[in-house]
């Protein structure tokens, strides 16, 4: 999978590629939506005393490190596209071999879009496509319990909810709690793109 570009579609839901001459539209799209995602998005902690605080990275710096990433063969950063515009993001990060075979997926997409089954196509295009083309075991997904949205839609696609980590990830200033939903590939069945079409016809043209 190193150094490859991958393209994932089902309708009008497109995963792709984060390009540095997305920086418009996504920069466009984030500040649209600044309220929206700001209580669920990662934050830098304060640095131990005497230790100059860390700087937010550029666009161009974040997709370069993006890049860098999947070319190692520990990322695939996507844009997700929805009737040929930037509507959000969803990366498939940590990806680890050997006796483990995981990886965790983390992603926002536009308010505007929000409840037309965008979300839950990019994440079920993104799973079957670590399990049946990458070769994965476990795919998790964390997410602060407050987060009812983002938990409805990994619910929806069948994710089992393994319980609390506490204080998990430093999210909107302060070290939140997390909870665990995962999926190995004996659950997968027919698949998760296929689970979400039965479940929901023409979601993501809604």
């Amino acid at each position: 999978m190193s150094g490859r570009p991958v393209r994932l579609r089902d309708g009008d839901v497109v995963l792709r590629p984060i390009r540095l001459r997305d920086q418009g539209a996504w920069r466009e799209v984030n500040a649209r939506n600044r309220d929206w995602l700001r209580p669920w998005e990662a934050t830098i902690p304060p640095p131990p005393p005497g230790v100059p605080p860390a700087r937010r990275p550029t666009y161009r710096q974040m997709v370069r490190h993006l890049r860098a990433e999947a070319h190692a063969g520990r990322m695939l950063p996507f844009v997700i596209d929805y009737r040929g515009r930037l509507a959000g993001q969803l990366t498939v990060a940590g990806i680890t071999w050997g006796s483990m075979c995981s990886a965790h997926i983390g992603y926002w997409v536009d308010a505007a879009v929000a409840g037309r089954g965008v979300m839950p196509t990019a994440v079920a295009l993104s799973v079957d496509h670590c399990f049946r083309a990458l070769g994965l075991h476990r795919v998790e997904v964390c997410i602060r319990p407050e987060n009812a949205p983002s938990r409805r839609v990994v619910e929806k696609l069948g994710f089992r909810e393994e319980g609390l980590r506490p204080r998990y990830l430093h999210i909107d200033g302060a070290w939140r709690d997390h909870l665990v939903y995962a999926l190995t590939v004996e659950e997968l069945g027919e698949g998760l793109l296929e689970r979400w079409h039965r479940q929901c016809p023409g979601a993501p043209h809604k």
